[in-house]
C-alpha cells in the first residue's frame, strides 16, 4: 500500500508551519517503523500540478496536515488544491461532476475517479476543543469535521475518494507545553497505527 503526505503547515508572517513538519515526521516514523511506502509534499516548496496529480493516482490513502488559519485551510494549501484538482480533470482524480444533461439535477458529485482510495486529514488550532463542545462556546458545539471541515470532506468526496477519522490538535499555540505536546505525539502515533494501517491492512 501507498500513502501520500500533504504537509500545509505554511510559513507566513509568525508561523513557521513547524508543528506540522513534526506532526508529518512523526507520521513517517510509524511508516517507517511498519515499513509503509509513502511519498511526502511541502506545500512551501515549488511543485508541478501534473506531478502531484501522479502522486494521488499512485496512492491508496492520501494524509493531509493541515493547520486552520482564520477557520479555513490556509492559501497556500487553496492555491495546491485549486491547480493539482484541476490538473486532476479527466486525468485521474475525476471526470466531471457526476450529472447527465438529460437530468442535470440529480448525480451532483458523483463523477470522481478515485473510488476504491482513501483520505486522512489532521488539523491544529490554537482554540482548545472546549471551543467545539461545551454550550456557549464559539463554535457553537459543532465539530471541526461538521463545522470547519464540512467543505474539504466534500472536495475529497467529489473525487470517490473515502474518508478515514482524522485527528485534530487543540490549544497548540497559547498552551503548547511540552508535555502536552508529548501526549499528542503518542495519541496520533497511535491512532495512526490502529486507524490508518489498520485499513491498509483490511483493503489487502
Amino acid at each position: 500500500m501507498n500513502i501520500f503526505i500533504i504537509n500545509a503547515g505554511q510559513t507566513f508572517a509568525h508561523s513557521g508551519g513547524l508543528f506540522n513538519n513534526s506532526v508529518t515526521e512523526w507520521t513517517q516514523t510509524v511508516l517507517d517503523k511498519n515499513q509503509v511506502a509513502y511519498r511526502t509534499t511541502n506545500i512551501n516548496d515549488d511543485y508541478n500540478a501534473f506531478a502531484e496529480v501522479e502522486n494521488f493516482k499512485w496512492a491508496d490513502i492520501i494524509i493531509y496536515h493541515t493547520p486552520i488559519w482564520w477557520f479555513q485551510v490556509p492559501y497556500r494549501l487553496k492555491q495546491y488544491i485549486d491547480e493539482v484538482f484541476t490538473a486532476g480533470h479527466q486525468n485521474g482524480m475525476y471526470a466531471s461532476d457526476g450529472r447527465s444533461r438529460k437530468n442535470p439535477a440529480i448525480n451532483y458529485g458523483t463523477g470522481g475517479l478515485m473510488h476504491g482510495k482513501r483520505y486522512m486529514v489532521t488539523t491544529s488550532w490554537n482554540a482548545p476543543d472546549t471551543a467545539f463542545t461545551l454550550p456557549g462556546e464559539f463554535f457553537e458545539q459543532h465539530s471541526v469535521d461538521d463545522g470547519v471541515l464540512f467543505g474539504f470532506h466534500k472536495m475529497n468526496q467529489f473525487t470517490g475518494m473515502d474518508r478515514i477519522p482524522g485527528f485534530h490538535f487543540h490549544d497548540v499555540e497559547k498552551n503548547a507545553t511540552e508535555e502536552r505536546i508529548a501526549n499528542y505525539r503518542q495519541a496520533y502515533m497511535e491512532h495512526v497505527a490502529n486507524t490508518v494501517l489498520t485499513v491498509e491492512k483490511e483493503a489487502v
